[in-house]
Parts: structure tokens; C-alpha cells; sequence
């Protein structure tokens, strides 16, 4: 609020009384130019050709904002005194940053400065611990009151794929005794845009794993936060393409190393990936792809399939013009041929404010159902955003967990 009333004040010296001319020729046609681009950047149908979510008013307002002062600037420069277009100058800039805190509030990325800050300089995540300092607590003779975030570094051996420190959550149970249980895996996976310690600041995964393994004596999957797009913005799509190896690095470099050093199982009915927006789209698409790895997944408000903006774009962006590696990345076409899966299952989790992507989730659903895998849609209150992905995932994982538990006559696919 104390940055609002700053930008309108700065706004408001910036744009002055003037002279007779300033107020009834120039300030009218800024405002009424500033409104035009307004209205344009904010109309519906450019959005949905930018692939662009809705967002909330106050960000098409301050983006107007933003654009006013930088009119006024340009059309009040000659004349204007230093300080005046300093002030024109401070008014955009307040105007933009709060442009960018609305969407910020809005998909719900950063919950305070405090939280910005640690991200921008690579803070350790609250609770975060060495790998050589878990191995030393293990052991115990009791279940500890919660389990422990990892830091780890895994080597790309196969991928070649340069990626960020990733983290591993292990259940308080991993602890217990002398020899480490063979538990199994989800692998969690971001949107297009983040860190892989999203899941943890944003979806509160290991506050639920905490507090299911509370309820079932320390009991819980090993999670492991993946790093799928290896900095803030390389929108992978999880694919092995331009943007790098991604594929390879989720269903080969990270199953090997938690494999050996956490003791996990490898069967491929007790590993699973979940994951929001693109993390869902990649979900969907490791499971049916690399069945002898994976046997669940969680598809958080994912697309139909790997894309980065319009058709043209993905197939260039991703693929390098090869239109059979992208034939290869999409699930329909995937699933058709392959044929019958055996023990795989899944859920398509949409939210009200996502009606295409609802459709998207039941086209999926139906393609999935015609080659036996065992799915289902939830469609929940709520809109593109973390606050739903962390909501929804708190909801399935004790879906999760139980598909998770060896069956007997399940095979592989």
C-alpha cells in the first residue's frame, strides 16, 4: 500500500499543472493514449493468443500506470525541470514493480521480500541439511518428529544435462535402524519458471510428507525436488531437445543416484512424478514414455502435450525443426503406440478457472483410459497458480502414497 500511494504521488508531480497547453491539449492525449494501450495489452483475446493466464485488474492498471509516466515523460521532456522527470522516472518504476508484485501475489511465487531475497542469493531452504550430515543422523533407534530436506548434487553421468543443486526429502522411517529401507520415490517438478525448491517454498510438499508421516509412524516416500530446466527461465518441457537432455537426467541420472545412495527401490510401481503446470505436462509425459521407470503420475494444470507458445514455436523451440522427435513427445501419440500398459496410473488435477486445460485433462484422461491406464479427473476451485498446485498436491498424496505401495500382480509395462 505504501508503494501505491508512492507511485500515484510521483505520478502526480510528475504530471503537474503546467501550462494552459499542457492541460487541455497534451495531458488529455497521454491520457487517452495510455488508456488505448491499456485496454490492449489487457484484452482478452491478445492474452489468449500470448498464452498468457487471466490475471487480476491491478496489474493491467499499474502496467497503465506504468505506461502514463512514461508518456508524460516523453511528452512533457521539453520544458520539464530535472527533478519533474526524475519524478516521471520514480513513478514508472514504482508503477512497474508493483505491475510485477500483482502478478507476483497472484501466482503466489514470492510471500515476502524476505523470500525473494533468499532465492535471488541461492539461501539455503529452511531446514535444509548437508548429505554427509543426514547419513550421520541415521541410525536411530527411534522415529525422529520429521524428516530431513538434502541438498544434493547428481551427477549428469547420462544426460550430460547442466542442472542446479537439487534437494531430497527423506521420511523421518529413513532413519530408523542400522539398514536404510527401500522406500519409494516421487519425483516433484516445477513450473517453467522457478527453482527446485519451488515444491518446497510453494507446494509445502514436505510439510505434508511431514505430517502423513506423523500419522503413519514416520512412514512416507522419498521425494526428490528435480531440477528440470536447469536455470529460472529454459523451458524445457522435460524433453531431450534443444534446451538440453532434461528427459534423460529425470528418468536416468535421478533414479540412479537415489537408487544407490538413499537405498530406494527401483521397481517402477513404486516411482512416480508429479508436478504443476509444466511440471504436469512432464509428469504425464515421463510415465508413458519410460514405464520401466516410472508407474504414476500426478498432472497438475499441465498442457496436451510439450509446448512453448504456438505449434511453430514449440517444434522450433524444442525440437530444432524435427517433427518426429515431437511426434515422440506427445502422449497421445505415445500412449496409441505403445498399446495396453500394466500398473500404471494416474490423475489429472485441473482447477475451475482453467477450463481449457479441464478439457485438455479429459482428452488425456480418455486417451489414457484406451490403453488401461487407470485414471481420473478432479477439477477444484481456483486458478493457474502455486496456491492451488500446493492445495491440490496436499489432496492426492495420500492417493500418491498408496499407488505407491507394491501390488501383488502388478508387472511391468
Amino acid at each position: 500500500m505504501a508503494l501505491q500511494v508512492a507511485a500515484a504521488a510521483a505520478l502526480l508531480v510528475a504530471v503537474g499543472w503546467r501550462d494552459r497547453r499542457w492541460r487541455l491539449r497534451v495531458l488529455p492525449a497521454v491520457v487517452g493514449l495510455t488508456a488505448v494501450l491499456t485496454v490492449l495489452a489487457a484484452y482478452p483475446g491478445a492474452r489468449a493468443a500470448r498464452q498468457v493466464d487471466p490475471v487480476p485488474i491491478s496489474v493491467w492498471l499499474w502496467l497503465g500506470v506504468t505506461a502514463g509516466a512514461l508518456l508524460v515523460l516523453a511528452a512533457g521532456w521539453r520544458g520539464a525541470r530535472w527533478w519533474r522527470r526524475g519524478t516521471a522516472l520514480v513513478a514508472a518504476a514504482l508503477a512497474a514493480f508493483l505491475c510485477a508484485n500483482a502478478i507476483n501475489q497472484y501466482v503466489g511465487y514470492y510471500p515476502t521480500i524476505g523470500a525473494a531475497l533468499d532465492d535471488w542469493k541461492h539461501a539455503p531452504l529452511p531446514g535444509q541439511t548437508s548429505l554427509p550430515v543426514a547419513v550421520h543422523a541415521a541410525g536411530v533407534a527411534t522415529v525422529p518428529p520429521a524428516g530431513k530436506l538434502v541438498a544434493v548434487d547428481i551427477p549428469a553421468t547420462y544426460s550430460h544435462f547442466t542442472h542446479r543443486q537439487e534437494l531430497v526429502y527423506l521420511p523421518p522411517i529413513w532413519f530408523v535402524g542400522r539398514s536404510r529401507p527401500a522406500l519409494p520415490v516421487v519425483e516433484l517438478i516445477g513450473a517453467e519458471h522457478g527453482s527446485p525448491g519451488d515444491w518446497v517454498r510453494l507446494g509445502n510438499a514436505v510439510r505434508v510428507s511431514d505430517d502423513y508421516a506423523a500419522a503413519h509412524s514416520g512412514y512416507a516416500p522419498i521425494l526428490v525436488f528435480a531440477d528440470a530446466t536447469g536455470r529460472f527461465s529454459n523451458d524445457t518441457e522435460c524433453v531431450n531437445g534443444v534446451p538440453g537432455n532434461a528427459a534423460d537426467h529425470l528418468a536416468e541420472d535421478i533414479p540412479a543416484y537415489v537408487g544407490k545412495t538413499f537405498g530406494a527401490v527401483r521397481d517402477p510401481r513404486r516411482w512416480a512424478v508429479a508436478g504443476f503446470s509444466m511440471g504436469g505436462t512432464c509428469a504425464l509425459d515421463l510415465v508413458v514414455e519410460h514405464p520401466e521407470v516410472f508407474g504414476h503420475f500426478a498432472d497438475i494444470s499441465g498442457d496436451l502435450a510439450p509446448y512453448t507458445g504456438t505449434p511453430a514455436q514449440t517444434l522450433h523451440d524444442l525440437y530444432g525443426g524435427d517433427d518426429n522427435a515431437r511426434r515422440a513427445n506427445d502422449p497421445r501419440l505415445v500412449m496409441r503406440a505403445h498399446g495396453p500398459y500394466v500398473g500404471v496410473s494416474g490423475l489429472f488435477c485441473t482447477s475451475t478457472g482453467e477450463v481449457d486445460r479441464r478439457h485438455e485433462a479429459e482428452e488425456l484422461a480418455r486417451a489414457a483410459a484406451a490403453v488401461d491406464i487407470a485414471s481420473r479427473v478432479e477439477v477444484s476451485p481456483g486458478a493457474h497458480t502455486w496456491q492451488f498446485a500446493a492445495s491440490e498436491f496436499a489432496k492426492l498424496f495420500p492417493w500418491l502414497v498408496d499407488q505407491l505401495a507394491a501390488r501383488q500382480g502388478a508387472g511391468h509395462a
